[in-house]
């Protein structure tokens, strides 16, 4: 009796050792599945990040301070915010990585915070920007008219070009009015952008010759008809973020696990 006992409780052990065994490589294959996902997932995320710092550098080399229109914040280009954008997104996708193929708990999590810091703060933007819309839109209109004293003067070619581009590819002129030039110039002229037909110092011809619209609501016409694309690039760059902190979050309970079922 006392052996039937002792054999039974032999095998009972033998089972649950069993069990632990397969549960362990079920949590192993797990991880070794996520960990492959994540890791393609950080890289594609790293080599997005090279790609827009790559673009901001080329900007900044081969047209300056471009679509730099306020004065207040001169450093607030698109070359700049490119070059910021990479940085981070590199360093971001780089630590996805390493996390990943090391298995390191301390670099996944680092992983997770940063990137639900960087989600948190975009969804604060986009929030205030919403609530505050009037007085966004008051200030910056403001700051652009401020912006355009600076137009054509040495050292503001990034804001002169942008404001070119734009007057010609909108076919607007100043911010809320064309007349908002004839401060800078402390005359009746525009500049040679404003022109319905391009020509030589065609900005000091009569009115009738320059285009009337105001470049700011023109913009904002523009943005609200795009409105679609613009917010499928924001929920695609939202999807992508929730799903690196998904990754991050999953693997770093996987190898949690797996540490603990295997040790």
């Amino acid at each position: 009796m006392a052996f039937a006992i002792q054999a039974r409780s032999h095998f009972l052990f033998l089972k649950f050792i069993a069990l632990e065994l397969k549960r362990c490589s079920m949590a192993h294959n797990c991880l070794q599945c996520i960990k492959y996902l994540m890791f393609v997932f950080n890289l594609l995320f790293w080599l997005g990040g090279c790609g827009i710092l790559g673009v901001g550098i080329w900007l900044a080399v081969t047209q300056g301070n471009f679509a730099t229109l306020s004065s207040s914040f001169p450093s607030l280009s698109a070359a700049n915010l490119l070059i910021v954008t990479g940085t981070f997104v590199m360093i971001i996708g780089f630590v996805g990585c390493i996390g990943a193929i090391k298995e390191n708990k301390c670099l996944l999590l680092s992983f997770f915070i940063m990137l639900l810091i960087i989600f948190l703060l975009e969804l604060t933007v986009v929030i205030l920007f919403f609530v505050y819309t009037d007085k966004i839109d008051k200030y910056a209109q403001r700051d652009l008219k401020k912006g355009l004293h600076l137009y054509g003067t040495d050292g503001n070619i990034g804001l002169t070009n942008a404001w070119s581009i734009i007057q010609t590819d909108f076919r607007c002129c100043g911010v809320s009015n064309y007349t908002d030039w004839f401060e800078v110039y402390n005359t009746t002229r525009v500049p040679d952008s404003c022109c319905l037909e391009f020509s030589e110092n065609c900005g000091l011809h009569s009115p009738g010759t320059w285009w009337k619209a105001p470049c700011y609501e023109t913009v904002k016409i523009w943005l609200q008809e795009n409105l679609l694309a613009v917010g499928i690039f924001a929920l695609c760059t939202a999807m992508v973020q929730i799903l690196g902190l998904t990754f991050a979050m999953t693997m770093y309970c996987q190898v949690v696990k797996a540490d603990t079922y295997c040790a």
